[in-house]
């Protein structure tokens, strides 16, 4: 484990999964997810399309050092439906994710035990079904310079490997850059080192 570890586990795209026990159903969907404000309209979207389901819950997982998360049992018993997504979530190590199961009760009572574990291996389904993918943390930077300085400037970005999000090239240049979070203090000395390029930084990603 290194000392700054700048790489995650998501999952690329939206996956489901299924599990039934004794007459309940429980139908598993992971999302990928950036931010908090993702997860109403996934959810109301959920309820629009099981308006017969019991029970609509839920656990999350956000920031790079998945210290962000938030569960719903929706009326459930407390613990047993969002606290299993939640624990799948975190022995699968991922992050930046959303889980929603929906419960269709069958009539007969699971109990605590049995909710734990429905909830839990509805969610196992569903994240086997996803693809799971690193990502690095990265730093969003705008380099401004004149068009004088562009070969320089594109010598660096190329030596650094760097990702150019936005240009836009004019007597003045702007290049927004994606640089990983380790390799940020390099890419800026050497930026830093053509002359009359001014360097701000804008957002992580």
């Amino acid at each position: 484990m290194m000392l700054f570890d700048d790489t995650y586990k998501t999952i690329e795209k939206p996956a489901e999964g299924i599990f039934r026990d004794r007459g309940s159903k429980f139908l598993a969907y992971a999302y990928p997810i950036s931010s908090e404000n993702d997860i109403k309209g996934i959810v109301t979207q959920l309820k629009a399309e099981h308006p017969k389901a019991n029970h609509h819950c839920w656990a999350m997982r956000l920031s790079i050092d998945r210290s962000v998360f938030r569960v719903n049992d929706d009326g459930e018993p407390s613990g047993t439906a969002g606290r299993p997504i939640l624990n799948t979530l975190l022995s699968k190590d991922l992050t930046n994710i959303l889980v929603v199961v929906v419960r269709y009760f069958g009539g007969t009572l699971l109990g605590v035990p049995g909710l734990i574990n429905a909830y839990k291996v509805a969610t196992e389904e569903a994240l086997a079904q996803a693809v799971v993918t690193s990502k690095t943390v990265n730093d969003v930077y705008t380099a401004s310079f004149e068009y004088l300085q562009m070969n320089d400037v594109m010598r660096v970005i190329k030596e650094e490997n760097l990702l150019i999000l936005n240009q836009q090239f004019d007597n003045d240049c702007n290049i927004q850059l994606s640089i990983r979070k380790t390799q940020v203090e390099q890419a800026l000395f050497k930026l830093g080192k053509v002359n009359g390029v001014k360097v701000k930084y804008d957002y992580s990603l």
